[in-house]
């Protein structure tokens, strides 16, 4: 039933006081979250492992809960996988996994789920346009171009699903059913976002969306790098797209030859600047994540959107969806997220910073009893420090209310997700936040993540290609190269060739393709499967090149006793500087192999 002006503006009203009486009952509502946790899992093997004895109160539980990461539990959740349906984490059976972007041993990490779960997290999304509406009036009255897509899912040994998130929730029920909401008016029907082909996917969400283009109000998809992407595929394939609009290849289109020769005229302009805001007139604003790593992006877009408002709406991860940003139209700078405290049951391991390297409490996998102490809860953050985001969660990755009269629940106790977060003030009681960074990373171009000790590993692998020639690699850096699109990882290598036989280009592609499949399972596939990143590039530099880099750094007040080559640039100067010097450059020569599913499933079958 369409939603008349008065029941949108009751609804809006009626999510926003919720917002307000969680961030002002903050201490009171984060009790009893973490007590319905404890008490509705009281018989699952994890907490009796623990001796938590039917407690359900804060004090008991940090005394004897210890601080994990997912490899603390890989073995309970690898028997799950496996088949075994006995009750460790949950009282009803796992349905699903959902697949994290973060890895373990270069595979995705599993996250255990139940069919409610989902539902949670399309609740916490319910919020967000209630927020935005506040200061865009009347969204409710044109439609979203919503760039989506689903990825590649496998199958456990045990048979269960294990797919990401946003592939598990775009093929819920509950996305469907979220149709009904007067703000899910998109331009591109559920199947476009279902299509597993991504040209196909691509192609009818831009047909859609151009045919569209007067009815346009926003215009996004999950991160900032998708959309970006979906502008080069428009760049592209604009001939093909404004040919469809103007003989009408869908039943439901009828031809426009007057809309055809506009998209031509714009399309075929010697500036793309700015076609978003000239192919979508009406849009008031851009949604996509642009927080984190996807800030690299923040100037290209700005550049296709003529500086449109850039609206990071939520935060969350696979393990759980934690809050939203109350003040959509900051600066990407600005983005802080209030954590909702219904979500889960949030604590903090303060971070310590030597010399601007970070360093949280602990690396170990659990802590000591003194380091368990130093867990900060949501009310007790401090406005300017640092935190590790550590959560206890309902059903695998979510906690929140929910109108089903039964409700199972699986449980992570004091989960480590290395999100580290910055707080910056106050809605109320609830803490808001910015996030930095997530741990250890030092590249990413979209999902993927990969941190020093895994390239460190992926070079020392390519380097027994140079050993027939008497050559190894003496320094090394990279940086995320997002100027193409897709992007791509970029390796300085300076070299000592002690052999009198030149090196062939070849053996540098092969020292490439080494890389690439020595790197992590969401690495490849989004080179192999989702085409997200592009192929892995060597640049060969002079020799002194590393000593210059390093004579840079000393100069801006680096110190010359402590310095150490950093194993990944973001700074501009620094990677001219490399790239002034380059010798030679060699890419990847072919796409990877990649199949889903963990590497260990795939030899069993």
């Amino acid at each position: 039933m369409k939603a008349t002006e008065g029941s949108i503006v009751e609804e809006n009203k009626k999510a926003l006081q919720f917002i307000e009486e969680v961030t002002i009952n903050v201490d009171e509502v984060q009790k009893r979250v973490l007590a319905e946790i404890l008490s509705r899992n009281v018989n699952v093997e994890y907490l009796q492992r623990h001796d938590l004895n039917g407690h359900t109160d804060r004090e008991t539980f940090k005394k004897v809960m210890p601080v994990i990461t997912y490899e603390d539990i890989q073995p309970d959740i690898n028997c799950i996988a496996n088949g075994d349906k006995s009750p460790i984490f949950c009282s009803q059976s796992i349905s699903e996994f959902l697949t994290s972007s973060g890895t373990s041993g270069g595979e995705r990490k599993l996250m255990p789920t139940i069919p409610e779960e989902i539902g949670k997290r399309f609740q916490l999304s319910s919020l967000v346009m209630p927020v935005i509406s506040q200061f865009v009036p009347d969204l409710e009255k044109g439609k979203g171009m919503y760039f989506w897509s689903i990825k590649s899912e496998a199958k456990t040994p045990g048979g269960l699903p294990a797919r990401p998130v946003l592939t598990c929730m775009a093929k819920s029920p509950y996305f469907n059913n979220n149709r009904f909401s007067p703000y899910a008016n998109y331009t591109s029907p559920a199947e476009t976002t279902l299509c597993p082909d991504s040209y196909q996917n691509m192609y009818s969400q831009m047909l859609c969306g151009l045919y569209q283009r007067k009815e346009v109000l926003r215009v996004g998809s999950h991160f900032v790098s998708g959309l970006i992407r979906a502008i080069r595929f428009l760049e592209k394939h604009w001939s093909l797209l404004y040919q469809s609009v103007r003989e009408s290849v869908m039943k439901i289109l009828k031809p426009d030859p007057e809309l055809a020769d506009f998209i031509e005229a714009e399309c075929s302009r010697d500036s793309w600047q700015g076609i978003i805001a000239r192919l979508w007139p009406n849009t008031k604003y851009v949604d996509v994540v642009v927080t984190g790593s996807m800030s690299q992006y923040i100037p290209t877009l700005d550049y296709y959107s003529n500086g449109l408002p850039l609206v990071s709406t939520t935060y969350g991860s696979s393990e759980c969806f934690f809050g939203i940003n109350l003040n959509p139209f900051c600066k990407p700078s600005e983005v802080s997220y209030t954590l909702i405290p219904t979500m889960c049951y949030f604590e903090f391991a303060p971070i310590h910073r030597d010399n601007g390297v970070i360093n949280s409490i602990s690396k170990s996998k659990s802590l000591n009893e003194k380091e368990q102490n130093q867990l900060v809860n949501l009310v007790d953050v401090k406005i300017g420090k640092e935190y590790e985001l550590v959560v206890t969660t309902y059903s695998g990755t979510f906690k929140c209310q929910t109108k089903c009269s039964t409700r199972f629940f699986f449980t992570i106790c004091l989960y480590r997700v290395g999100d580290v977060l910055r707080v910056a003030g106050y809605k109320n009681n609830a803490p808001q936040f910015y996030f930095v960074c997530r741990e250890n990373v030092i590249l990413s171009i979209n999902s993927d993540k990969t941190d020093e000790a895994e390239l460190q590993n992926a070079v020392k692998n390519a380097v027994h290609n140079l050993i027939p020639f008497d050559a190894n690699v003496t320094e090394y850096t990279s940086y995320a190269n997002t100027a193409t699109i897709p992007g791509h990882y970029v390796l300085f290598w300076e070299l000592n060739v002690n052999g009198s036989t030149q090196i062939p280009p070849s053996v540098f592609e092969d020292c490439c393709l080494t890389i690439e499949e020595s790197l992590n399972s969401v690495y490849r596939q989004g080179r192999a499967s989702d085409k997200s990143i592009g192929p892995l590039e060597i640049r060969i530099v002079e020799i002194g090149t590393f000593d210059k880099l390093m004579d840079y750094c000393v100069s801006l007040g680096a110190s010359l006793d402590q310095y150490k080559t950093p194993r990944c640039l973001k700074f501009a100067p620094l990677v001219e500087l490399l790239n002034s010097r380059i010798m030679s450059r060699r890419f990847s020569p072919t796409c990877l192999n990649w199949v889903p599913g963990n590497k260990q499933w795939n030899n069993m079958n």
